[in-house]
């Protein structure tokens, strides 16, 4: 079982925690986490991109000139793909982007992300991630002292304002409840700052 330091808001270890072999300790599986990653990237995208085909654009309803005698090419419509103003040939048109994985694959890839983390050494457990007030400076100096990467995904174990607005004005750093978390974001950043809660929320949850 992973063995991790706990520390509070100034850096400092207080306590140390052993994690969940099942959810921190995994096996790391790249082609799970491939279609985890590519299943939320394109479940993100609206669809909504569309394109005028040449019986969608005004115009062009007359032939441009007769069929033989011209000297030029044979032409129907000047609304044709391969006139200027033209429609476009086979272009894009809305439609659903949205994909399904299974539940077996969606924890096997969550617990594939957050034993990458541990096992990188880029997640750091704080035993209380509090503020008494709303302060972007309190939230930057624990950041500073956690020694954090350049972009930080915070993991709170339930909604807390004062955080949440604490953290929203620093550049590169995001804030995800336990019940939000997703791989994504869990392989997007460069550390995983746990409160000490979310981890025993997460073990509860899946362990």
């Amino acid at each position: 079982m992973p063995n991790i330091k706990v520390v509070n808001m100034a850096g400092a270890e207080v306590s140390e925690i052993t994690l969940s072999d099942v959810v921190f300790g995994a096996d790391v599986n790249g082609a799970v986490l491939h279609a985890a990653v590519r299943a939320y990237l394109l479940n993100q995208r609206q669809g909504t991109q569309s394109t005028l085909t040449r019986s969608e654009v005004s115009g062009g309803g007359r032939k441009p000139w007769k069929q033989k005698g011209t000297g030029r090419a044979r032409q129907g419509s000047t609304r044709s793909p391969q006139w200027t103003h033209g429609g476009i040939a086979l272009g894009p048109k809305p439609r659903s982007y949205r994909t399904k994985l299974n539940k077996k694959v969606k924890q096997i890839a969550m617990f594939s992300a957050l034993s990458s983390k541990v096992a990188n050494n880029e997640m750091v457990v704080v035993d209380a991630i509090v503020a008494e007030s709303y302060s972007t400076k309190v939230m930057a100096n624990m950041l500073a002292a956690l020694n954090v990467g350049k972009k930080t995904l915070v993991v709170l174990d339930g909604p807390n304002d004062k955080v949440v607005k604490s953290l929203a004005n620093i550049e590169n750093v995001k804030v995800a409840y336990t019940n939000t978390l997703n791989v994504y974001d869990i392989l997007n950043c460069n550390t995983i700052v746990f409160a000490q809660a979310a981890v025993q929320k997460i073990e509860e949850v899946y362990a």
